[in-house]
């Protein structure tokens, strides 16, 4: 009798087994489709390629060799970057506990006891000493896929973070970038207002022999004093704040200020106009390039892992299968007599199935995909945003190119005013006051031009970062399908 039982137990385990595996393909491994808006899969690059060589050949085409320098040494110091790659640190740990949960546990015990044994009715007995040495195992076998989701979900969030990484590289060269070109403005602005104040000096020394003279009343003396002092006072003002960029840049690359003094004082005193980057190199405007922002790449990657979290959250409600087993040598002496066995188990196949929670695993559910509904609408608005960063940041950089011909046009007109008006002045055709005014008219229309080769780089910058960090030209960018990513914008509703 006992064998027809034991060959019906195992018919009886065999069948749970495959009905278990039979249920496992009708769980449903999808988030619910009631959002629309998320990509299927995201084939994006990663900024510059995710290396940093690329970063600095992005930088060195604009034909400032300091620039990827100074860059290059704020991203050894970042916070930001040291910050960055302890999250990677951690989300690389969390997918590691979540794949080792599928495969088997195994553990080593060890006990050792002192024990007496005595018969009924007999005086003393007998001590024994047993020792025992075990390996243990246990296997909770993912027949559906809960904890593959879970693996799944902590992969996606760990490609997440490493977009942070890259996120925070970005982020520094364009702090860096930005500080460094306010720099070189301000460079030009102090040499404008010392240009200024030795025109302004040399008019109060001419105007004062005139005094002398008796060709200009003593007032003018006062007057052109007063305007060179005035001057003076702008051109100290000027180089303070050059002061306060150099002290940014140091804090920004912890470079030595005595040598970062020295490289920038071997810089030319007007910087590149960012001449070798165009308008009509970045491909597919603006959709195309959106594919490499940090922040949307995350944000896709953290719907695909709340989606996975779902399944994982759904699956909680089916039956658990654990299988567990061990192997053991031990060792039982008394007075001078031992004994040595060994023992293993495979077993039990434990089977759990969760009955009744009050409803606490359908709120659970919920709360999932109320996360992924939450995340896919994060991903919708990070895509509108871009596409508008990028747009407005075009729009600047054209409206820069046309006030800037402007600009030119304006200095070479006010500059040739002021020499005329400087030959009539000394003649004593004009007033002094006529001079202050074609000097005041140059001085202002030199700063703006100053101010426009600023706004144009602060708008190139704007892009850089709109765009996730730089582009390749139509000849040297991967070709992909130019209607994918119009339809990625299409789908999260832009």
């Amino acid at each position: 009798m006992k064998q027809p039982e034991n060959g019906l137990q195992a018919v009886i385990l065999c069948s749970v087994v495959l009905l278990l595996t039979a249920c496992a393909a009708a769980v449903p491994s999808q988030p619910p489709s009631a959002t629309p808006g998320v990509v299927d899969a995201w084939q994006a690059p990663l900024p510059h390629n995710g290396r940093i060589s690329d970063l600095t050949q992005w930088w060195q085409q604009q034909g400032d060799a300091l620039l990827p320098q100074l860059i290059a040494a704020a991203q050894e110091v970042s916070p930001d970057l040291a910050a960055a790659r302890v999250r990677i640190a951690q989300a690389r740990a969390t997918g590691v506990a979540a794949g080792a949960a599928l495969g088997p546990a195994l553990q080593a015990t060890g006990n050792v006891t002192r024990e007496s044994a005595r018969q009924v009715g007999r005086a003393g007995g007998q001590l024994a000493t047993v020792s025992q040495a075990a390996l243990e195992a246990s296997w909770e076998i993912d027949v559906f896929g809960g904890r593959r989701a879970e693996r799944d979900a902590a992969q996606e969030r760990l490609l997440g973070t490493r977009t942070q990484w890259h996120a925070a590289r970005v982020s520094v060269a364009a702090e860096v970038a930005g500080r460094y070109y306010h720099w070189r403005s301000c460079r030009e602005l102090l040499a404008v207002a010392a240009a200024d104040d030795e025109s302004r000096r040399t008019t109060a020394g001419l105007t004062a022999r005139l005094v002398d003279v008796g060709m200009q009343a003593p007032a003018a003396a006062a007057l052109a004093n007063a305007a060179s002092a005035q001057s003076a006072a702008r051109e100290r003002q000027q180089w303070a704040q050059c002061e306060s960029d150099i002290k940014a840049l140091v804090v920004l690359t912890a470079i030595e200020e005595t040598g970062l003094r020295q490289r920038l004082a071997a810089q030319p005193a007007v910087a590149p106009d960012m001449a070798a980057l165009s308008v009509a190199a970045v491909p597919s405007i603006p959709a195309e390039l959106l594919r490499q922002r940090p922040d949307i790449y995350a944000a896709e990657r953290e719907v695909a892992a709340t989606a996975a979290d779902i399944d994982s959250t759904r699956l909680r409600r089916y039956p658990r299968l654990t299988l567990k087993g061990s192997i053991a040598a031990a060792n039982s002496r008394t007075g001078n007599a031992g004994n040595n066995f060994t023992t293993w188990s495979l077993g039990p196949l434990e089977l759990s199935v969760p009955l009744y929670d009050g409803g606490a695993h359908t709120a659970t559910v919920r709360v999932a995909e109320l996360q992924y509904q939450e995340a896919v609408v994060a991903y919708q608005a990070k895509v509108r945003t871009a596409v508008g960063e990028v747009e407005t940041a075009l729009l600047n950089l054209d409206s820069s190119t046309w006030q800037g011909r402007d600009a030119e046009l304006a200095v070479d007109g006010y500059r040739q005013s002021l020499q005329a008006s400087e030959a009539s002045y000394r003649s004593g055709m004009i007033s002094l006051m006529a001079l202050h005014e074609a000097r005041r008219e140059l001085l202002t229309a030199e700063n703006e031009l100053v101010a426009w080769r600023q706004q144009r780089r602060q708008a190139w910058l704007a892009l850089y970062r709109a765009v996730g960090g730089g582009w390749r030209g139509a000849d040297d960018a991967v070709q992909n399908d130019a209607a994918e990513p119009l339809h990625i914008i299409k789908q999260a509703g832009v």
